[in-house]
């Protein structure tokens, strides 16, 4: 696989956004580039347009662009609103178009409105962490789920064996 350039990345937005002790979790529509027709969370790219033109934070730069980003991309996608954005995990993967990916993953409670799709998702479900383990998510998404879980049960998170999902 050829990298173009190895010091660019694409920045991936994603949340676990949980209600009523169950997850959110999304299908993605079949013609996506990566993982098409697979279960995840929502989520997406980082764009130089959530910031560029907005005031700067300070004289040199854009605090919270990224989360506000995911907060974009939860709007577009299931047109919800969440509450406090809290830091997950960050990964890494390469698209099979040959993009480097960096993921940065969070997790956020729901906060109001009626799920409502947009064309990237073509279903979704409110699950338990027991009922997704039925879901064909892609890879890792369900021990972010089990880390979110237990986080929220005030269990330790950091047990979480992402070859064993």
């Amino acid at each position: 696989m050829e990298i173009q350039n190895r010091e660019l990345h694409r920045v991936a937005l994603t949340a676990i956004i949980h209600k009523d002790k169950k997850y959110l979790i999304v299908k993605r529509n079949p013609d996506k580039k990566a993982f098409p027709g697979r279960w995840t969370v929502p989520g997406g790219g980082l764009e130089v347009d959530d910031y560029i033109n907005t005031p700067k934070t300070t004289s040199d730069a854009w605090y919270f662009a990224i989360t506000e980003s995911l907060r974009r991309e939860i709007k577009e996608e299931v047109a919800i609103e969440v509450g406090k954005i809290k830091y997950l995990l960050d990964l890494t993967f390469i698209r099979p178009d040959g993009i480097p990916v960096v993921v940065l993953s969070y997790f956020c409670g729901w906060k109001s409105g009626q799920i409502e799709l947009n064309e990237e998702n073509i279903d979704y479900k409110w699950v338990t962490f027991d009922d997704a383990k039925n879901y064909n998510l892609i890879s890792g998404i369900l021990g972010e789920i089990e880390m979110v879980d237990k986080i929220l049960k005030g269990e330790d998170s950091n047990k979480i064996n992402f070859n064993n999902i």
